[in-house]
Parts: C-alpha cells; sequence; structure tokens
C-alpha cells in the first residue's frame, strides 16, 4: 500500500465490518493519523482527541478523595483510559468493549497508546456488551455487585445516532437508573455525545441523577477553517 495509507487490521464483527487505518498527510507534516472504521462510519481519529479526553478529566474533577474504582465504556483509541490512568486517585480501571479486534489491537501494539494501558497494572480489559453489563448485577464480572465511582461512556455517536438500535433503551430515564444502581453514593457518570445538548436526554438525566450538566467542548479542525464542537454530560449519582 501507499506509504500515506495502510489498513492495519480488518474483521467482520456483530456491528459490522470494522478496520483500523493509518494515514499520513503532507498538509499536517506527514504525522501518522490512526482511524477506526465500522462500516461507513468513523468511529474515531488519532486527529480529534481533545474530546475523549475531557470526558476522563471533567467527570475525575467532580470526585473528592483518592483510591477511585473507574469503569470506561468503549475503548477506542484509549484516549479516555490514558487520561483517566494519568489522574493518580485512579486506583482501577476497567474498560469494556464489544469489539474483540478493538481490545486485540492494543495488546498488540497496534494503536499508538497500546502498550501504555496494557502495562499498567490498574487498568484491565474486558470483552463485553457495556449496555448488557448496565442490566446485569456486575459491570465487572470478576467482581459481581461492586460499585464504582466513575463510570464514563463512549460508545455511540449520540443518544439519537447509535450504533445499534437494541441501544436506545439505555437511553431513557430507566436504562440511566440502571447504571445510576453500580455508582457509589456521590458517584458520577459522564457521557461524550458528538451532538449539540439534547433536552430529551437531560430530563432522561434529571429523573435518573442528583445533577446533570453538559459541557461544550471546542476543538479546532486541521482539515476546516472552523471549530468543531461535542458534548460532556457529567451528572452525579442522588
Amino acid at each position: 500500500m501507499s506509504v500515506n495509507f495502510e489498513e492495519l487490521d480488518y474483521q467482520k464483527t456483530d456491528l459490522g465490518e470494522l478496520s483500523l487505518r493509518r494515514r499520513r498527510m503532507p498538509s499536517l507534516e506527514g504525522i501518522d493519523i490512526f482511524e477506526i472504521k465500522l462500516n461507513e462510519s468513523f468511529l474515531m481519529s488519532s486527529l480529534f482527541n481533545k474530546v475523549e479526553i475531557a470526558l476522563a478529566d471533567l467527570s475525575l474533577a467532580e470526585l473528592e478523595g483518592s483510591n477511585f474504582d473507574v469503569v470506561v465504556g468503549g475503548l477506542g483509541l484509549g484516549y479516555t483510559a490514558r487520561a483517566a490512568l494519568e489522574n493518580p486517585a485512579v486506583k482501577s480501571l476497567l474498560v469494556i468493549d464489544a469489539l474483540q479486534p478493538v481490545i486485540d489491537w492494543h495488546q498488540r501494539g497496534l494503536v499508538p497508546l497500546g502498550t501504555q494501558l496494557t502495562s499498567d497494572p490498574r487498568c484491565r480489559f474486558v470483552r463485553g456488551d457495556f449496555f448488557a453489563a448496565v442490566n446485569s448485577d456486575a459491570l465487572d464480572p470478576e467482581n459481581p455487585g461492586k460499585k464504582f465511582h466513575a463510570i464514563l461512556l463512549d460508545i455511540d455517536h449520540s443518544p439519537r445516532n447509535l450504533l445499534h438500535p437494541r441501544h436506545q433503551s439505555f437511553y431513557d430515564g430507566e436504562g440511566l437508573r440502571r447504571l445510576a444502581r453500580h455508582l457509589r453514593p456521590g458517584g458520577v457518570f459522564a457521557m461524550w455525545s458528538d451532538d449539540p445538548p439534547d433536552e430529551q436526554f437531560f430530563h432522561a438525566l434529571d429523573r435518573a441523577f442528583a445533577d446533570a450538566r453538559a459541557h461544550i467542548v471546542t476543538f479546532p479542525s486541521p482539515l476546516a477553517e472552523h471549530e468543531c464542537a461535542s458534548t460532556v454530560y457529567v451528572a452525579r449519582r442522588k
């Protein structure tokens, strides 16, 4: 393949055709850009990671104390997981992802942050359906009933733009109330969305949590002349 483009892996999954690609753009001084694509949709690019980092930073800033047990739903390229591990107050990090190839890419060192995450003894990957785990008694299959200080979610593009229709039930009030039961008192749920703040989703958060806020995170696009924006929702358990 061209030195400027390489498909590092391709797999067929339950959610569709999944690929990991590396590209190099001369206009960006030849830096390597890693992309995850599912069917015709881009799940993540290393070119845009500010919001993934903000997801961890904004949520963990809401907590007091130390020795935090944290869950991340959705591994992607690992930026949210790394940002959580960079917080010295984090004692353990459980990353749940439904796509085994994504976990394999990190374990094989095919993505830039893979070695950093897999070498940190606080971090553990679990293949599983995050939404099914929320409806069960165990987010952590090795520790049924365990409650967490923070649960961070980055799977669907937004509450209205889903990777699979079966995820929809999570975003109503009952799905969020089930998630809240996995949090310690005062624990925090945070979620990334590529859409502006959603009033209907806010109402669902209000029914499930003591308070909820939306942070608009802006970031420059090297490919456009305007800034882009995403939303990070942060809610605290009652």
